[in-house]
């Protein structure tokens, strides 16, 4: 597993509510909540290409 950047992030109290029971729902942590909403983003602002297979990071949950 590669390095992963680790930086401090300072939420308003209530959005960090929302995204506990978003992540809850999703059965994912608040870390990779957050990231992978960062990550769909950044994809759809063009930011970043949507082919990363080969990231190392959290995968989205997929029900099938």
């Amino acid at each position: 597993m590669s390095e992963r950047k680790r930086f401090l992030l300072r939420l308003d109290p209530r959005l960090y509510t929302t995204l506990e029971r978003w992540a809850a729902d999703e059965l994912r942590s608040v870390n990779a909540q957050i990231e992978i909403l960062l990550r769909e983003q950044a994809q759809r602002a063009g930011r970043l290409p949507s082919d990363d297979s080969g990231r190392s990071g959290p995968r989205e949950r997929r029900d099938g």
